[in-house]
């Protein structure tokens, strides 16, 4: 997430979402003291602000060096001339390629100066020095950066999760001696399908957890922050039951209404507070290269990076991007290895592979070396466990199939003949779907490729499962969910799924520590959720008249995955998945002003027939 915080590489955990710190403070490298001097300056940006920055320059000074950026949130730690961090850049291939590494707290963050926002809103057309953003802090920290080290001219950009938006703001009318930009799982539209709402519906476990960090108060010195309250559970579904309603978690015991958390309930449609802090529409005419890097497994920001390379083909055409898709969670291209997660077993060190496209990409486009190459599209293929190359992303020419709901819990795309089927079950958001399957405290970051034999032991979990496949089915591009519905209460939330049913024979991995039963496994492939208020609208949500029959479509992010012969396909569609996501009431209200009292069962119908034919629709390669 942009919220994520990504200590996984050597700093603790604090949260429940991790969160990215590029230069892991507590492990000093003895590689960068031994390399690199280091400064730490206040640059001036037009308003008179200064922002805090860190610059590692090589000792070597017989060479010029390009620049390469990180801004962060997150601290550009460790504070102090004489401390060094683990690792300078976003590989050790880089870091001994030389360059000049440059970190920086962006605007109203630890020991920078002026005033933080959530998402800075983008100012195309500025008119006064008053007028700043993302894009003139950026582009200021470079004038100065190119006045004040050896550098050869060239400066690169990179992030992961915000610091990979604030890659992407510096793409919109960029310095010119940016030459080339990697938006890593960048955050990128928070009411649509990032970080804070999917679809609508607000993401509560992550959030909670985030903002009582992000929102405390800074200490004296401004090197961290103190959490706004201390809270200490094993487990998360039963917490925030009896923590109640979104108005309790807005209360005195946690954040009193203030921060960005506040902001964020405050703002329960698609308002112009989202839509300016979303930085798809500004980018046009983008003239560096840019290397978007994305994760199939990846709980927080895989909408970003997919919607970002989007933005930048449809608004800037002859731009030189890419795009990089793996079966990685939020970041994880950036550790030392990955080749497991969960129940999948990819048979080599995919960053390995990935690392070398990464350093290619910024040798090439800002020192002028090798002859990069890479096609415009590399997308891991789960299932297969290869790596696949297209030249477009999502492919073009892949028609979609509708695969239509059953009766009898029947999935084919056959359309449905009846006059009349539906399923029908009762959702109670006093008792809703756990997301994951057992007791955890922080999210349980497997739970897009979890097995969901879980979730079939709910009544309120609806299933459809194909036939037994006689030959391998590969689903590559956008999903798309069509569903005909009808709820006795006026909003409800849909969650779909699809899912890899595994043969009841397939064989357990050997060896195999976290001891999977690979027969009958229902591995998630993709899942969404969709607050059905919105569907007519995000900026003007409607009430469901209870009993009538409503369409509600919406899609589901891109997969490249191949169901093998043997295999079954599933889709499973409900009305809650708690505590990722909040309770939605079944009332059309404003959730964050809803009283315990609010919330009310309902009856929820999921018709397939003739006149209703429930499906989602999936991209096969023929």
């Amino acid at each position: 997430m942009k919220k994520s915080i990504y200590f996984f590489l050597f700093v603790p955990v604090l949260l429940f979402q991790s969160v990215w710190v590029s230069c892991q403070p507590d492990k000093e490298n003895k590689y960068v003291k031994e390399n690199y001097t280091k400064r730490e300056v206040m640059i001036p940006m037009r308003d008179g602000v200064k922002l805090f920055t860190a610059v590692y320059e090589p000792k070597d000074n017989s060479h010029s060096y390009p620049i390469l950026m990180e801004r962060t949130p997150y601290s550009c730690s460790p504070y102090g001339e004489d401390k060094f961090p683990g690792r300078l850049g976003p590989n050790e291939d880089l870091m001994k390629e030389k360059y000049i590494f440059v970190y920086q707290d962006v605007r109203g963050r630890f020991k920078s100066e002026g005033d933080f926002q959530e998402m800075t809103p983008a100012i195309d057309n500025k008119k006064s020095n008053k007028d700043v953003d993302e894009s003139s802090d950026t582009y200021d920290a470079i004038e100065w950066l190119l006045k004040n080290t050896h550098n050869n001219g060239n400066v690169g950009l990179y992030g992961i999760s915000y610091p990979g938006f604030y890659a992407t703001a510096s793409l919109p009318n960029a310095h010119p001696a940016i030459k080339a930009v990697s938006p890593q799982a960048p955050v990128t539209d928070e009411f649509i399908g990032d970080d804070c709402n999917h679809n609508g519906a607000f993401y509560l476990l992550d959030n909670f957890g985030f903002y009582n960090y992000f929102d405390g108060e800074k200490n004296q010195t401004g090197d961290d922050y103190k959490s706004l309250f201390h809270t200490n559970y094993k487990d998360a579904y039963q917490f925030f039951l009896e923590m109640g309603t979104l108005k309790n978690a807005n209360g005195p015991a946690y954040f009193n209404g203030k921060g960005i958390w506040g902001q964020t309930l405050q703002h329960d449609t698609y308002d112009h507070f989202w839509q300016s802090r979303n930085i798809r529409p500004h980018l046009k005419n983008i003239k560096p290269a840019v290397l978007v890097v994305g994760g199939w497994f990846d709980a927080e920001d895989m909408f970003g990076a997919m919607r970002t390379y989007e933005a930048i083909e449809k608004q800037s055409p002859k731009n030189n991007n890419r795009i990089i898709l793996g079966p990685w969670t939020h970041g994880a291209w950036a550790r030392n290895e990955w080749t497991k997660f969960g129940s999948y077993k990819f048979g080599s060190n995919l960053n390995n592979y990935y690392r070398n496209i990464e350093t290619g990409f910024f040798n090439y486009y800002l020192k002028g070396k090798g002859d990069f190459k890479q096609p415009e599209a590399t997308v891991f293929e789960t299932g297969t466990n290869q790596w696949k190359e297209y030249p477009e992303w999502p492919p073009s020419n892949i028609p979609s199939t509708a695969f239509y709901f059953q009766d009898k819990g029947k999935l084919s795309n056959e359309k449905p003949k009846g006059k009349i089927s539906f399923n029908e079950y009762v959702s109670d958001p006093n008792k809703p779907v756990p997301y994951t399957n057992g007791v955890y405290g922080r999210r349980n970051n497997e739970y897009l490729v979890e097995d969901q034999r879980f979730a079939e032991k709910y009544p309120e979990v609806v299933t459809f499962t194909s036939d037994v496949l006689n030959h391998d089915v590969n689903i590559t591009g956008r999903l798309r969910a069509n569903l005909f519905v009808s709820t006795t209460g006026s909003d409800a939330d849909f969650i779909v799924k699809l899912i890899d049913v595994l043969p009841d024979d397939e064989p357990n991995p050997d060896p195999n520590p976290r001891n999977f039963q690979m027969g009958g496994f229902e591995r998630m492939v993709r899942a969404e959720v969709f607050r059905g208020k919105f569907r007519n609208s995000y900026e003007k949500p409607q009430p469901f008249i209870p009993g009538k029959i409503e369409k509600v479509s919406f899609d589901l992010n891109e997969v490249a995955h191949v169901f093998k012969k043997g295999h079954r396909i599933m889709v499973q569609v409900q009305s809650s998945w708690f505590p990722i996501v909040d309770r939605n009431p079944q009332k059309f209200m404003k959730i964050p002003e809803a009283h315990d009292s609010d919330f009310q069962k309902a009856t929820i119908r999921i018709y397939h027939d003739v006149g209703h034919p429930s499906n989602i629709m999936l991209p096969i390669i023929k």
